[in-house]
């Protein structure tokens, strides 16, 4: 009896270890799209049945988010010129709290997928004399424009999270990484329990 119940106690675990990560990443993305889809889905206001009830036409918001994605990438490349930066930047500079918010979102949204992509240098940082080291994205090599030469900038993820610290640190004490970006920041986000195997 007590081996079924190891058995089935083991069966239990590998199963958990299985259905709570697909389970959750499943719920995460299905409650992503449904928040935008709710948000974003003007059939309700656009059509009503023959007793004038609204009609909710389900992925309606989603494809609305992709439609005007794809025309602001159309714009941006091929009509939207340098006067026309220069005049939204103006703009942008009236109203400081909005400019804070956007430029914050763009500089982030750009670090992982813009042309120029911030979180591609993998490097072990030697944090103290004890030997506790820090695997960390260099983000900045000079610093001399704000008095700090032979330092760097490094951006430390924290696990779980989409958060972050950036470390000024001696430039000695940052080394290479031989991984990829992409395998480091699956290391540091999940706890160092994947990405490096």
């Amino acid at each position: 009896m007590k081996r079924i119940a190891k058995a089935l106690l083991n069966y239990f675990v590998k199963g958990l270890l299985i259905v709570v990560p697909l389970g959750v990443a499943i719920f995460l993305i299905y409650w992503a799209v449904s928040r935008i889809d709710n948000a974003l889905n003007l059939s309700t206001a656009l059509w009503t049945d023959n007793k004038g009830r609204p009609i909710y036409i389900p992925g309606l918001g989603i494809v609305n988010v992709v439609l005007i994605i794809l025309i602001a990438g159309v714009l941006v490349t091929n009509v939207i010129t340098e006067p026309i930066k220069a005049w939204f930047n103006r703009w942008l500079d009236r109203l400081p709290l909005f400019k804070f918010l956007y430029s914050s979102v763009k500089d982030l949204t750009e670090a992982f997928v813009g042309e120029e992509k911030k979180f591609n240098e993998p490097v072990l940082v030697d944090v103290n004399e004890f030997g506790l080291k820090k695997i960390g994205f260099l983000v900045k090599r000079d610093l001399s424009k704000i008095g700090l030469p032979g330092d760097v900038a490094v951006y430390f993820p924290y696990s779980y999270s989409f958060a972050g610290q950036v470390v000024i640190i001696s430039a000695d004490k940052v080394h290479p990484l031989d991984v990829s970006a992409a395998d480091a920041m699956k290391f540091m986000i999940s706890g160092g329990v994947s990405g490096l195997d």
